[in-house]
């Protein structure tokens, strides 16, 4: 039996009673990552092309499986103000200096796709809008993590005044930094992900993802887009700048 086949059977087994108990769901959680591959085949990993199939067979399954398990009510945990991280840490593909400038006077987001509304918005259409605010963990897959106060509009309110179709399958985002990415529509229909304008009672700053950014705290930091200047809705699976180079799609944090 090859690996990527041993690994699937195992983990559907692991499957086969919902997961309704507590210690083998996080056993799930543990065996569908890439130490995971190792554990379960009784292999370690290489380069073999075998090993390669299995890790991408394993990595759509986790997909999958996040999928499955998400709680759509289940809040990420929220802090008080004095545990917010100072100086909050710049993250993203290319240096702090190389981050994009975006004009304020002529930004448009464009939204496109399975929503009934799609003309651009302009940035004060969006700060116009009832806004929220939450003090919440940003976790890095590199393994740091920052706590950071994040102001906005609430995506799914965002959503449903451009019609949406919420029972499609995912909603894209490209950036003006070339960087693109996709969420599930249960995430982005969650309480707690935000069309962020602000950070720690500021206009969002240029280094931070000015003029938007997507930020989910039940998501890892690669899948919150920044610089965002496209919101697509669509049945078609999309894709992401870190996912289409092996990083899981799901995320979950």
């Amino acid at each position: 039996m090859t690996v990527d086949k041993y690994i699937l059977d195992e983990a559907r087994k692991l499957l086969a009673s919902r997961i309704h108990d507590s210690s083998r769901r996080q056993f799930l959680l543990r065996s569908l990552t890439l130490g995971g591959v190792a554990m379960l085949s009784g292999c370690g990993v290489s380069n073999d092309k075998h090993v390669e199939t299995a890790l991408a067979s394993i990595s759509r399954f986790n997909d999958q499986v996040q999928g499955w398990l998400f709680d759509p009510k289940a809040l990420a945990p929220v802090y008080d103000e004095s545990m917010i991280t100072r100086p909050f840490p710049f993250n993203a593909f290319y240096g702090e200096d190389d981050a994009p400038s975006v004009e304020q006077a002529t930004y448009r987001l464009e939204v496109t796709g399975l929503v009934a509304d799609k003309r651009s918005w302009r940035l004060e259409e969006l700060q116009a809008m009832a806004q929220t605010d939450q003090i919440t963990r940003h976790i890095c897959v590199e393994g740091w993590s920052a706590i950071g106060r994040w102001g906005g509009v609430r995506f799914s309110d965002f959503l449903k005044r451009v019609g949406a179709d919420t029972g499609a399958r995912f909603v894209g985002f490209k950036c003006a930094d070339d960087y693109y990415t996709s969420i599930d529509m249960a995430t982005a229909l969650h309480p707690q992900t935000l069309l962020a304008l602000t950070y720690d009672g500021q206009t969002l700053p240029r280094q931070y993802g000015f003029p938007m950014k997507l930020r989910m705290p039940t998501k890892l930091g690669y899948k919150n887009p920044k610089h965002i200047q496209a919101i697509f809705v669509t049945n078609t699976y999309p894709g992401g700048y870190w996912e289409d180079q092996g990083y899981n799609w799901f995320g979950g944090s």
